[in-house]
């Protein structure tokens, strides 16, 4: 018998409020490198190198990061299915989705099973990662819906659990999930054996999965149904009907499915897994040395222990301190208690309340062409440092408010300003007046760098009118 295909279903939603200042809305954890030189997005799929049967990945992304997903993507070699979410509504939908687009695309083939993980999370021993996957294969080729129960290691209040029930062979039938408990029903839940940590992973075939979410919850079905079979193609990307996936409710997979389903199964996972929910979590997966610090950056520590210290770009120094957090960014630095990791939340909810941008971008802003970074700013002045990829573009444009000066610092670029076609290298410039229609463009080989000096009474992002883009912006 031929081993079932397995889509990979990636869950690239989510904010990651609690780290900020590196977390940001239009760059969250997902799309960072906290442990090592790959993103967490990226060592999800990495992590499932080697399993036998293994499809095409199919990442289920929103709109203001379909681009991100796209380019780190690329960068590892993947390549998936990218669904656009035009609304959040939870893991029960998105899934639906994904399950949906994998069933259309298997055709008369058998039903593929879908491995469903959040892009945000860390695993440290794969090997075991790979074998509880291994395990649960033949549960959901017979029909069962499977979760993965992570092995407590303390009494955590910060995840849900699961309860197991009878023996099945390589796990158990899943008795019910519980919610986040006191301390003393953490404890309790540890010392009984019978709990695991809810790691919001699956393993189910595409067809039971919307056999189970028709029955369980079919106004989500329905909704979702209606939605990718309106979808429309946007470049590599499948925009989902927006109509009609607002309209659904939003849940989770447990609540819609799992705590309701008989055909539950948890198989249990001993993995070093870690959800990052904060960034008190760094301090059980990367302390360094002797003083049980978490580091990353340029660091300089004397007499300090116990630590999360992470610094991009600056120096970042620190003599005698405890059980503290450090981040500093170009824009924005963090100091808090470890203990208060969790009120960063908190904190973000007011940064966002006083319309502060430091919670919406990190200070290189990735574009579909590029990225840009803000040098310095000033009354009525901006500068930018903007790198343009191989063969890409910026919009046709024009601004109401400000005027440019652009000067190339490496590579060539291609310039329409008005009626006029300007090519210039390096150390070259060139003005673009109030109202004047341009675009830039890079034709060379290797990356365009400018230094964009902005003037004018408004130097918004939102004053930017596009006449042709190729991102469909």
């Amino acid at each position: 018998m031929n081993s079932p295909v397995i889509r990979p279903v990636v869950l690239c939603g989510g904010s990651g409020t609690r780290l900020w200042p590196l977390s940001r809305t239009h760059y969250p954890k997902q799309f960072l490198c906290l442990i090592d030189d790959f993103s967490l997005l990226q060592n999800t799929l990495r992590r499932l190198d080697g399993l036998a049967g293994l499809g095409k990945a199919i990442a289920v992304a929103n709109e203001n990061h379909r681009f991100l997903v796209a380019e780190q993507l690329l960068e590892i070699g993947q390549q998936a299915d990218i669904l656009l979410e035009p609304a959040a509504r939870n893991t029960a939908p998105a899934v639906a989705a994904a399950a949906l687009q994998a069933l259309c695309e298997a055709g008369e083939k058998a039903p593929p099973l879908l491995l469903v993980l959040p892009s945000d999370h860390v695993i440290g021993d794969v090997v075991a990662f790979q074998n509880a996957v291994r395990a649960a294969i033949p549960h959901a080729s017979a029909g069962a819906l499977v979760t993965f129960g992570v092995l407590p290691e303390r009494p955590e209040t910060g995840y849900g659990y699961i309860r197991r029930g009878d023996p099945v062979p390589n796990g158990y039938a899943l008795a019910c999930f519980v919610e986040k408990p006191d301390t003393e029903t953490a404890q309790a839940y540890l010392d009984s054996g019978d709990y695991f940590w809810n790691s919001g992973m699956f393993l189910f075939r595409a067809d039971i999965y919307l056999e189970a979410l028709d029955r369980f919850a079919p106004a989500i079905h329905n909704c979702v149904a209606t939605s990718v079979a309106s979808a429309r193609r946007d470049l590599d990307f499948l925009r989902l009907d927006p109509v009609a996936f607002a309209a659904s409710p939003s849940n989770s997979i447990d609540y819609a499915v799992m705590e309701k389903t008989e055909r539950g199964v948890v198989i249990p996972l001993a993995a070093g897994w870690n959800d990052i929910g904060a960034w008190d979590a760094l301090s059980t997966i990367a302390q360094t040395g002797d003083n049980r610090n978490t580091q990353r950056g340029d660091v300089h520590s004397v007499d300090t222990h116990d630590c999360v210290l992470f610094s991009e770009g600056r120096l970042l120094a620190t003599v005698g301190i405890r059980e503290l957090i450090v981040i500093a960014t170009p824009d924005a630095v963090l100091v808090a208690d470890k203990s208060k990791a969790q009120e960063v939340k908190a904190l973000v909810e007011e940064l966002k309340s006083a319309t502060r941008s430091e919670t919406e971008f990190r200070h290189i802003v990735h574009r579909p062409w590029g990225s840009y970074e803000g040098v310095a700013n000033g009354p009525r002045y901006q500068v930018k440092r903007i790198l343009v990829k191989p063969g890409a573009s910026l919009s046709l444009q024009k601004h109401h408010h400000r005027a440019e000066h652009w000067i190339v610092v490496k590579g060539t670029a291609q310039i329409a300003r008005g009626d006029e076609s300007l090519l210039l290298s390096e150390n070259q410039s060139t003005y673009i007046p109030l109202g004047v229609i341009h675009r830039l463009e890079n034709p060379g080989k290797i990356d365009l760098e400018i230094v964009e000096v902005q003037s004018g009474s408004y130097l918004g992002e939102d004053d930017i009118v596009r006449l042709e883009d190729s991102y469909g912006r």
